[in-house]
């Protein structure tokens, strides 16, 4: 037995150790965050005299529960215009991002640093701030309490075009010589060879997007009014308000406003971290 083999046995024991400590807190910390999601979906199987008791498990599951909630509240209108306007928001701010970043990753201007500074400058600025000239504009466009109203404010990002430029910044400009030299013009660029590279950038953006616009409360709060209008978030504030007994129901609407999300992650993790990564990487 050489030197060398006896020094690295403590060592790789130690490693083991390490390891394996690291993945047990991790995963008991992966059980603690899924308490709250177990005991959601238990809760919208109980029946209504289950709900306040000590035990978690229905003692006889209530799948009709799932069914109940499209009798007491119009979820489906509900989760139809969550989609619609997060559909919308999400192709809006890819579309616009992917625009304005080729416009300071990839095109010479006097000003362009100095003008992406300033555009960079507005993701310091609390969203709150932006309420009141937002709806001051929506008022005087009259789309207060529609669903472009919802749409419109939020088909710009600083976040989209940032990251996005950062994407571009990797790519190298020998490909856009290139295509110029073959007569291809600064669209035919940006669509044919920058944003086809830009892919995983753009499945991170469209994912950020989605999910952030979907759960999005405070402003369709503010902007609307009408019951038909309501987005998931509101619809269920409004169930929790009109029917706060109904605590079986309300989990089981919960369930089903969150899985369109959980199954959404499930699909498109790997592009999503992929993309993170990327993107944290390229400066």
């Amino acid at each position: 037995m050489s030197p060398t083999d006896s020094s690295s046995r403590p060592q790789t024991g130690s490693w083991l150790a390490g390891a394996m400590g690291r993945y047990l807190a991790l995963s008991a910390l992966s059980m603690l965050m899924l308490i709250p999601f177990v005991w959601m979906v238990l809760t919208s199987l109980k029946s209504v005299s289950e709900v306040d008791a000590e035990h978690w498990i229905p003692s006889a599951p209530q799948w009709q529960n799932y069914r109940e909630v499209f009798n007491v509240i119009e979820f489906g209108r509900f989760y139809w215009n969550s989609i619609f306007v997060a559909s919308w928001v999400t192709f809006l701010q890819v579309l616009t991002s992917s625009l304005a970043a080729y416009g300071f990753a990839r095109l010479q201007w006097k000003g362009r640093d100095a003008v992406f500074l300033l555009y960079l400058g507005t993701m310091m600025l609390p969203g709150i701030v932006m309420i009141v000239p937002n709806y001051s504009i929506m008022i005087r466009l009259g789309l207060v309490d529609t669903l472009p109203g919802l749409i419109l404010p939020a088909a710009f990002t600083a976040f989209g075009t940032f990251l996005l430029r950062q994407f571009m910044l990797g790519i190298p400009r020998s490909l856009d010589e290139a295509a110029e030299i073959d007569g291809a013009n600064h669209w035919q660029i940006f669509w044919n060879v920058i944003l086809p590279l830009t892919r995983p950038g753009i499945v991170t953006l469209t994912i950020f997007s989605f999910i952030g616009n979907y759960n999005s409360f405070f402003w369709p709060l503010i902007m609307v009014r009408t019951m038909e209008r309501y987005t998931l978030p509101i619809g269920l504030l409004y169930f929790d308000s009109s029917r706060g007994q109904s605590t079986h129901l309300l989990m089981a609407a919960v369930t089903m406003a969150v899985l369109p999300m959980i199954v959404a992650f499930i699909f498109l993790q790997k592009q999503l971290i992929r993309g993170i990564q990327l993107g944290g990487v390229k400066g």
